[in-house]
């Protein structure tokens, strides 16, 4: 099920995606389209060529979700103190926030629609660990 969804403007080609704290100066992203650590996520996009599509789904198991011909660029878990999801460029001019539940760690899944320096559109997909 989506849950929110923001279309955001870029100077700088990388967004973070993840909690609400700042982003450690040790998440470099290099010459990857995607680096993670513990509580965030930077994604390689296309910058300044228009606005940034960013959808977040909660899998519910019901039968709107992401798109699944986007590529996945980070599949793995990510810590959310407050149970916030955060969104915002790198140089902190946009930045989004959405309740997604308690705090904890969350299951999340980045795809883009062009992994690389063309993505345009991303999908966020976040769950609750398996137990």
């Amino acid at each position: 099920m989506q849950i929110s969804g923001v279309e955001v403007y870029v100077n700088h080609p990388v967004l973070h995606l993840g909690a609400t704290d700042w982003v450690p100066v040790s998440l470099e992203l290099g010459d990857a389209d995607a680096a993670s650590c513990d509580t965030h996520v930077a994604v390689r996009l296309r910058a300044q060529s228009g606005l940034i599509r960013v959808r977040v789904f909660q899998d519910l198991g019901d039968s709107v979700r992401a798109e699944p011909a986007f590529t996945t660029v980070f599949d793995g878990q990510l810590t959310l103190d407050n149970g916030r999801l955060a969104v915002g460029d790198v140089e902190g001019l946009t930045r989004f926030v959405h309740q997604v539940g308690d705090r904890g760690a969350w299951d999340v899944r980045v795809a883009v629609d062009n992994p690389g320096r063309d993505a345009r559109a991303i999908d966020v997909t976040i769950s609750r660990p398996a137990t």
